[in-house]
């Protein structure tokens, strides 16, 4: 497996973990769905742009989960 094909399918598991946490979120209040989500997409983001780099990933999250928890206010 070349690492172009890992990328892909790390990223799709990122992907899939996102969108299977988001179904706990059902009772929630709507600024911790937010900051849940921006978390998220923020960790997915900051994967793809680094090449999967778990400093990149966790930086995404951390960025994207304070910019959620704003965005709910």
């Amino acid at each position: 497996m070349n690492t172009i094909n890992v990328k892909r399918v790390m990223t799709g598991a990122a992907l899939a973990a996102v969108l299977l946490s988001l179904s706990a979120c059902g009772g929630m209040s709507k600024q911790g769905r937010d900051t849940a989500l921006g978390a998220g997409i923020g960790a997915v983001g900051g994967a793809v742009l680094t090449g999967g780099s778990a400093l990149g990933t966790v930086g995404g999250a951390a960025v994207g989960g304070v910019v959620g928890h704003e965005a709910g206010k």
